[in-house]
């Protein structure tokens, strides 16, 4: 629990940091930020104050209840995905629909943030159920369907990073729970193929595609905001710039805060404060899965596999953009990076793997001998026995 706590905290503290830095240009030069360097960090600021109380609510609710608001969670998320595509109420950014707007721009989400902790705990909940019997493919039918359809709105968002990261989610999750290999690589081949397929539909993919294999091509275009992420890295040397004092936030590398803020971490802390960042996501995934290890209930257990995989491998997939590895995808930092939905999604979720941190036999000791008086915690030794 210590271990989750500890780096989440590091993590969202250095969010807020970051944000500040990269985004305190960028905000002073808009008229929408009315001039306001500090727009984009204090709001940062009150969503990370409303996701940390969520996390406390959320840290000590019980597994049984978690298990009861799966369902609910699901049909949520499908619900207000489908609601992106209704006139009037979704709302396209960046040639994506995965916004949802209800009644004013102050109530502005991505519903497909929060699709994530639904597909984690109706995922948890459905293969505990099921956990003695997963060695029969047709017993993952029911798993495969529900989170096909969650993916399958949100590819039609556009977002096909989401997508890729719940896919990913979907296969970690199965693997670690022991589901037959063969059913694994029907799955990682069907996804290879769709994800072909949707990339040569879209002009917009092929030419992200296009340009990851050609550097040189189209540096105004295409290939600007990766090149330029690289020159912030390449910069900042082992020690970096110092923090605040990046070059490339000036009107150069666009989605600074958000997308790119791994880039800024390398220019103004250099290689140290990359690989520290990169630590923390480490030891974040460690312990999600070491209190899987130690869980003996299959609830906690899955729950805790999910929410490691979702950080660990959005983590991976927006550094391996950063660092030119893969082609742009368009995914955020967890817990680092700008954002109000991704920012709440994911404290939750630290908060949810707390509640299964604290649901480990040795934590449910530890609280029940808190609850007791303090006069019955008060043991004596004779002739050596309790």
């Amino acid at each position: 629990m210590y271990l989750v706590i500890a780096s989440a905290g590091l993590l969202l503290g250095l969010g807020v940091l970051m944000v500040l830095s990269s985004s305190s240009v960028l905000a002073e030069v808009s008229s929408a930020t009315n001039n306001d360097p500090y727009y984009y960090v204090k709001r940062q600021l009150i969503f990370l104050v409303v996701g940390l109380a969520g996390a406390a609510v959320m840290a000590r609710v019980a597994p049984r209840t978690l298990r009861f608001l799966a369902w609910p969670a699901l049909l949520l998320a499908m619900v207000t995905l489908t609601l992106t595509f209704v006139p009037g109420l979704g709302v396209a950014e960046g040639g994506n629909r995965n916004w949802l707007r209800l009644g004013s721009s102050l109530l502005q989400f991505q519903p497909s943030e929060f699709a994530k902790i639904a597909i984690c705990l109706w995922g948890a909940d459905l293969l505990a159920r099921k956990e003695k019997i997963l060695d029969r493919p047709r017993e993952l039918v029911p798993y495969l369907l529900f989170t096909g359809i969650i993916i399958g709105l949100v590819i039609m968002q556009h977002d096909m990073g989401t997508a890729i990261i719940m896919s990913a989610m979907v296969v970690a999750v199965l693997f670690l729970c022991g589901a037959p290999l063969r059913v694994l690589g029907v799955l990682f081949s069907m996804a290879a193929v769709g994800a072909l397929v949707l990339v040569l539909t879209s002009s917009n993919r092929m030419s992200r595609i296009l340009g990851f294999f050609d550097p040189a091509a189209d540096i105004e275009g295409v290939n600007q905001q990766p090149l330029r992420g690289i020159y912030a890295l390449a910069s900042g040397g082992w020690w970096g710039l110092g923090l605040g004092q990046s070059k490339q936030k000036w009107g150069m590398l666009a989605a600074a805060h958000t997308d790119y803020v791994f880039a800024i971490i390398g220019e103004e802390l250099g290689l140290v404060g990359s690989a520290a960042t990169i630590g923390l996501f480490a030891i974040l995934g460690y312990a999600a899965l070491r209190i899987a290890k130690r869980s003996d209930d299959a609830f906690s257990r899955n729950l805790s596999v999910g929410i490691g995989a979702w950080f660990v491998l959005q983590a991976m997939v927006n550094i391996a953009v950063v660092l030119r590895l893969v082609p742009v995808m368009g995914v955020t930092l967890p817990l680092v990076s700008y954002g109000g939905s991704s920012l709440l999604a994911t404290i939750a979720t630290v908060g949810l793997l707390v509640a299964c941190a604290r649901n480990e036999p040795a934590a449910r000791r530890v609280l029940a001998r808190r609850k007791q008086p303090a006069k019955a915690r008060v043991t004596t030794v004779v002739d050596g026995r309790r």
